[in-house]
């Protein structure tokens, strides 16, 4: 391709001249075998490590064509190439267009100048006529992305992040190469001295990802999945590698948690001029999202805030007369401030409480202040911003927006006015009232070390619902969704889902204990509330511990605003807690266990030989210890959480751990240390508290053990702050995302066990087939996520329903599975048999199948028996038919001939039909009505009694082969080509295409038989005949290989039902015998005509197959021995061809019997189907394309990680 012209210094160093003239120069690299020659040998392997290492181009492009001027030493780059062809056609179109016009300059100048600018005006034509847009991407990053999809093979929708240069500890060895972060796997290429190495690792799979240092190496990140671990080193800047991994792992796990895809965000600002090379706009995208999650953390600010900038300055605060350092951070609603000194002010101010943003006078005191007002009458003071003027643009801006919303947000206040008589009471109002009163009002107060300070001794009952919603952020949402909460509560009411009545039963276990909940207002509220959040978000809807957390929010805070606390708790403050399989809550388990290593080591052993960390640390913090403690003791625990969130809830848990150190050593159970830890929980009292007592029992604790001595809440929670107060958030965040890849791949595991435990009975697969088949089922699901699907991911996926049903893929992910794994697929007929089976399979109607149906239809394709398998491929066929846009032969006649262009089968003989006779009497042709009713004539409609049969086959449990319907003439041709396409790549391709050939045949004439006993209508017989059946007398079986007898029945005259049909009975019939019909060994199927004596039933035609002959004697059938393949034709006159109708015959039919009965007879066919499936190499194969997109040469060339669920 053409590319901006750029100089290159030294023009022949590892590069090949192979072309040239006083202009241009064509090269090649060295190494670079070129149209077939060699590498280059040692200088060759040399270059070829070289361009790894360096990243260089010629990787991607090993051809280039320079521009030189004949005295000048500079040589510019103007094109390049992968393959030789595509820069001969650029050198060519240099010689025929630009050589002549060079000649006529005179200065080099000038002719450089021309060069330039013409390909300049080349590249900027060719992205017009292909509306090639400008993106954020560098040409560096660009050529990085052509290199990542070509080395690995990797789809256009797989997005490149960065890549960044690395070893990797291949054993004892590094090799040096680049690893490459996309959004859904990590990859890495080296290539040394000839050798390539290659490894590509899904984000899913990983299960551990840490940095670590080493007695060799400083720095190494340690990448672990289910099957191996991986050392990668020697990163130029390995804390932004690790983190964009981090970030990437995350974006994972959140895939499988809640099917949430990434989606990039196109409202990003463009990129500077100046900004650092081979950042990519993805790259920059997950920098600005983990920039906004930290901000929205520490800010307590709603989920779709994101920060637009941040920047240095000082902020005056009035209360100690100072100027503090801090951050000023802007985003689209809010302005907040944050001191470089950890807890010493911040500040936040909602865009939608300012009046004036106004830019002071500069002086030497207070350079560049900005001066912004609100509402409640308070001015704040920042200055030394470095850009003052395009800051209040910004904010400008943003205010703009926010002016032309109109919000019912009220001011923030308490109630000052306590009516108790209580003394303590009261003075924690009037400090708080002071605190008001000197660092302000409401949201946009300053949050000072005294806030906290106020906050650990307790909020007063008459301000704690108010403080609570100012503290956890929640006034925020509740001032912006004005009316939202009373049009849920009206949408949610009367509906009913399984939320709902998880809801009804858990109500009057909340706080029975208190007075509000022993009425039916209060028990009101709490069901409109919760019912209200489980419609707003039905991936969590109702989880078991937030009716109590709800319970004691309605206590302090009104309705709305209990709601709006609940979204706080559920969506910001205790992330997944809430959800179906409580993940959030089982992480911090984990980080909870991690800290009681590091902070309490005595008893770290202990606790995990009893095991009851994992006990405790559920009920303690999904309820925030409301259910295990006294409740007037809780909500003091309750106010720190909204102040400092998740951390004082490890603080809290290990100061009660750190306080029983003692007495948990010397526990022999578990149910010994619960009785310790409870027995204290409930010994917690707050003596400061004005409410009347409310008995808390804990469950474990007898009443004849001596009550334990007081614990007072307040010194608690000042104990865990001097002991484990340096627990940090950011500390807390990294042990998260650590434990979460572990208890997510630890849920994946367990939902793969119970799965597989489930269905191990079902199927003829083994335990280990189908684990890896629900892992790649589970991947062609999420790479559909990512990669795209033809239906909505969030409709394939609902963590709500069983685990068999939880994934489910559509038909375009199933004909992809169909192709890797199903031994049926080859040739161009795949993808409707793939249409079929997933019809088939699909047994609701919508269009999706879950991981029970997909193994039902494999094992029966793979380790059914002959008859599971070719009852498979009937009942696929014998379905209403697919969409498809092939053409289908018109009639059997066709189909004949679709077989038999190059075989001429011998003494093939077809029943024929004269279009040109209408007489009909003394036919003495065989009739068979399909219902048992007597005397009643045949429904010639069969596709009625298909439907019919069908539908009927679909509500039955035990499909047994005499239910199945029979097969008409269009839905045979379809079972006809997919046989023989079946076929197309086997070894024995041609002698199963005789056999095929062989077998379509027999059932075709079968066919022309059934149809005959089927267009005979019913009629009533003479008396000799009325007991024996329904059209004729029933022949009975003589001695062994002996040909059956035929009794006489009068003769009936034959018409033929459907006038639509072009065909017409015959004249008189002639003497009807038996003939061999074709070539063939073993002729030991006589069931097409005459069944067993086990296989009657009436709705089958094989299942009675009555013979009738003519009262004259020379008319009489002659039965000669049907031991052999037989078909019956006429004698006399021989055969009349099967005339070619422009329409198929809905008459013709075959049952399954006969089609299995006919495909026996050819052992050929016999040994394809009964062939065993060596599944687990279809599977490694599968594995293997699908990552890679194409077939692996040798598992030596590269190392892919098991995609295990």
């Amino acid at each position: 391709m053409w590319v901006n012209p750029e100089e290159v210094l030294l023009a022949n160093a590892l590069w090949i001249t192979e072309r040239a003239n006083p202009y241009f120069i064509l090269q090649r690299r060295k190494g670079h075998a070129g149209d077939g020659g060699g590498g280059g040998g040692l200088a060759g392997l040399l270059v070829g490590t070289l361009d790894v290492v360096l990243d260089s181009s010629a990787r991607v492009a090993p051809y280039r064509i320079l521009y030189q001027t004949p005295d000048s030493l500079v040589y510019w780059t103007i094109a390049c190439g992968g393959s030789r062809k595509e820069i001969t056609e650029h050198w060519e179109w240099l010689e025929q267009n630009l050589l002549q016009t060079l000649s006529i300059f005179e200065n080099e100048n000038d002719i450089t100048t021309f060069v330039r600018g013409k390909i300049q005006g080349i590249i900027a034509e060719y992205n017009k006529i292909n509306d090639v847009k400008e993106d954020d991407d560098t040409e560096k990053f660009k050529e990085a992305i052509v290199k990542f999809h070509r080395l690995f093979g990797m789809p256009e929708e797989e997005k490149l992040v960065n890549y960044y240069s690395c070893s990797y500890w291949k054993g004892k060895v590094p090799r040096q190469g680049w690893m490459y972060l996309s959004i859904n796997h990590l990859c890495f290429y080296s290539f040394l001295m000839g050798r390539e190495a290659k490894l590509v690792i899904r984000w899913v799979d990983i299960t551990q990802l840490e940095k670590r240092a080493t007695l060799f190496l400083p720095d190494v990140i340690k990448v672990s999945t289910r099957s191996s671990e991986h050392f990668f080193s020697v990163f130029l800047n390995i804390n932004e590698t690790f983190k964009l991994m981090v970030q990437l792992a995350n974006i994972a796990m959140r895939q499988l948690l809640d099917n949430e895809g990434f989606e990039q965000d196109q409202s990003l600002p463009k990129l500077k001029k100046k900004s650092p090379k081979k950042v990519s706009a993805l790259k920059r995208d997950l920098d600005a999202r983990a920039k906004s999650e930290r901000y929205r953390a520490l800010f307590r600010l709603p989920k779709d805030e994101k920060l637009d900038g941040h920047t240095d300055c000082t902020l005056w605060t009035p209360f100690n007369k100072m100027h503090i350092l801090g951050q000023m951070f802007v985003s689209t609603n809010y302005i907040c401030f944050t001191s470089k000194e950890e807890n010493l002010c911040s500040l936040i101010i909602p865009l939608r409480e300012v009046t004036i943003v106004e830019k002071a006078d500069s002086s030497s005191v207070l350079p560049s202040p900005l001066s912004i007002s609100t509402r409640n009458r308070m001015t704040f003071l920042f200055a030394n911003l470095k850009d003052r003027d395009f800051l209040v643009q910004r904010i400008s801006d943003f205010l703009q927006q926010t002016t032309s919303r109109i919000y019912s947000d009220k001011e923030f206040a308490g109630s000052y006015n306590s009516s108790d008589d209580e003394a303590k009471e009261f003075l924690k109002e009037q400090a708080w009232k002071i605190h008001f009163a000197e660092y302000g009002q409401g949201i946009c107060m300053y949050r000072t070390e005294k806030t906290r300070e106020l906050v650990l001794k307790g909020i007063p009952e008459s301000m704690r619902g108010e403080l609570w919603l100012l503290l956890s952020g929640a006034i925020n949402e509740k001032a912006t969704h004005p009316g939202y909460y009373e049009d849920l509560v009206e949408k949610s009411m009367g509906k009913y889902n399984l939320a709902t009545e998880e809801i009804e039963r858990d109500l009057h276990r909340s706080l029975p204990e208190h007075p509000a909940f022993q009425n039916e207002m209060g028990i009101a509220a709490l069901r409109r509330v919760l019912t209200a959040y489980a419609f707003r978000n039905p991936n969590i809807g109702y989880c078991q511990a937030m009716n109590i957390v709800t319970s004691v929010l309605l206590l302090y805070a009104k309705e709305e605003e209990a709601f709006w606390l609940l979204v706080a708790l559920c969506e910001r403050m205790l992330p997944d807690y809430y959800n179906t399989r409580v993940v959030g809550a089982l992480v911090d388990q984990g980080v909870f266990e991690e800290l009681a290593r590091d902070y309490v080591p005595q008893l770290y052993d202990c606790m995990q030989d009893l095991g009851v960390i994992s006990t405790i640390s559920l009920s303690w913090f999904l309820t925030l210890f409301l259910s295990v403690m006294p409740f007037e003791s809780a909500v003091v625990v309750v106010d720190c959480f909204f102040y400092e969130g998740i951390k004082v809830i490890f603080q809290l848990a290990l100061a009660v751990l750190d306080a029983n150190v003692d007495k948990l050593l010397n526990c022999k159970d578990d149910g010994e240390a619960m009785t310790v830890l409870g027995r204290y929980l409930d010994s917690v009292t707050n003596k400061d508290s004005t409410l009347p007592p409310i008995p808390h029992l804990h469950s474990l604790l007898s009443d004849d053990v001596e009550p334990y001595p007081e614990v007072d809440i307040f010194r608690l929670i000042r104990t865990s702050y001097e002991k484990f107060g340096t627990i940090r958030a950011d500390l807390i965040e990294q042990m998260r995302f650590k434990q979460r890849l572990k208890v997510i791949q630890t849920l994946e595991d367990t939902t793969k066990r119970n799965v597989v435990r489930t269905i191990v009975t079902e199927t003829s697969f083994t335990i280990d087939e189908l684990e890896e088949l629900y892992a790649l089922f589970k991947a062609e699901h999420l790479t559909s996520c990512y990669w795209g699907g033809s239906s909505n991911a969030l409709d394939r996926h609902d963590p709500s329903l069983p685990y068999l049903e939880q994934y489910r893929i559509d038909f375009e992910q199933f004909k992809g599975m169909f192709a890797l794994l199903f031994p049926w697929a080859c040739g161009a007929h795949s993808d409707v048999l793939a249409s079929r089976l997933f019809q088939l399979l699909d047994e609701n109607g919508d269009s999706l199948i879950n991981f029970r149906e997909f193994v039902s239809g494999l094992s029966a394709a793979c380790h059914g028996d002959l008859t599971e398998k070719l009852k498979l491929l009937y009942k696929m066929h014998v379905l209403p038919e697919p969409s498809s846009d092939q053409d289908e032969p018109d009639s059997a006649f066709e189909a004949t001939q679709y077989f038999f262009e190059d075989i001429t089968p011998e003494c093939t003989h077809v029943v024929g039909l004269d279009s040109r006779s209408k007489h009909s009497a003394d036919d003495g042709f065989v009739t068979v009505s399909l219902k048992p009713d007597r005397g009643k004539r045949a429904n010639s409609q069969e596709n009625r009694i298909y439907l019919r049969l069908w539908t009927t086959e679909n509500k039955s449990k035990s499909k047994n082969a005499k239910d199945l319907p029979k097969l008409n003439q269009g839905q045979f041709i379809e079972l006809c080509k997919t046989m023989y396409n079946m076929f197309s790549e086997d070894p024995n391709e041609q002698e199963l295409y005789h056999a095929t050939a062989a077998v379509t045949s027999l059932l075709l004439e079968i066919g022309e038989v059934g149809k005959l006993f089927i267009t005979q209508p019913a009629k009533e017989v003479g008396s000799g005949a009325s007991a024996q059946g329904i059209l004729g007398v029933p022949f009975s079986r003589k001695g062994p290989g002996q040909p059956y007898g035929v009794e006489s029945a009068e003769p009936h005259p034959a018409s033929l039902a459907g006038d639509s049909e072009e065909h017409s009975l015959g004249g008189q019939m002639e003497d009807i015998k038996l003939e061999d019909s074709s070539p063939r060994d073993n002729g030991a199927s006589s069931s097409m005509l005459i069944s067993d004596d086990d296989t009657k039933d009436d709705s089958s035609m094989s299942s009675y197959s009555v013979l009738s002959a003519g009262s004259h004697e020379e008319d009489k059938l002659h039965c000669e021995d049907i031991g052999e393949d037989t078909v019956l034709v006429r004698s006399g006159q021989g055969t009349t061809a099967l005339p070619g109708s422009t329409c198929l015959d809905r008459d013709w039919a075959i049952t399954f019997e006969q089609f299995l009965a006919s495909l026996l007879t050819e052992p050929a066919l016999v040994k394809y189907f009964d062939k065993p499936v060596c599944m687990m190499a279809r599977i490694t194969s599968a594995k293997n394309i699908r990552m890679m997109g194409k077939a692996l040469p040798s598992a030596s060339d590269y190392e892919i990680s098991a995609l295990s669920g």
